[in-house]
């Protein structure tokens, strides 16, 4: 219960590709999402999120600016505080590990029949970065 801080990354490539992960665990296994995860102690929320796609992708990026902020359940009883940001590809392929069953880059289009995550779509609209 409680609280959770996560951080999670819109990556793109140079082509406008997006870099998303398929979800292993729960909550929303077996769905497309951006790459992300906990807020280790002492770590700073863009600190987490190019960790988090280092770990779940094996890509390195670089943070841009916070996009902004979601709350989602945990399925636990308790709120994943999640925040977003902008990120450069830098380097690397992707390839799944962690807690990704798989990772790979997807156009505009192809996300937009992708099964993903509750609201990742509405989230990217928000954030002003799809299509």
């Amino acid at each position: 219960m409680g609280i959770t801080l996560a951080a999670g990354a819109v990556v793109k490539d140079t082509g406008g590709r997006f870099l998303l992960v398929l979800r292993a665990e729960p909550p929303e296994a077996g769905r497309w999402s951006v790459p992300g995860g906990k807020v280790l102690p002492g770590e700073t929320f863009q600190a987490a999120a190019a960790r988090e796609v280092l770990e779940e992708t094996g890509v390195t990026v670089r943070i841009e600016r916070e996009l902004g902020t979601l709350d989602r359940a945990d399925g636990r009883g308790g709120t994943y505080e999640i925040h977003d940001f902008a990120a450069a590809y830098v380097s690397g392929e992707p390839e799944a590990a962690d807690d990704a069953a798989d990772a790979r880059w997807f156009t505009a289009d192809e996300l937009a029949r992708l099964p993903v995550t509750r609201d990742l779509l509405g989230a990217l609209i928000r954030y002003a970065v799809y299509p």
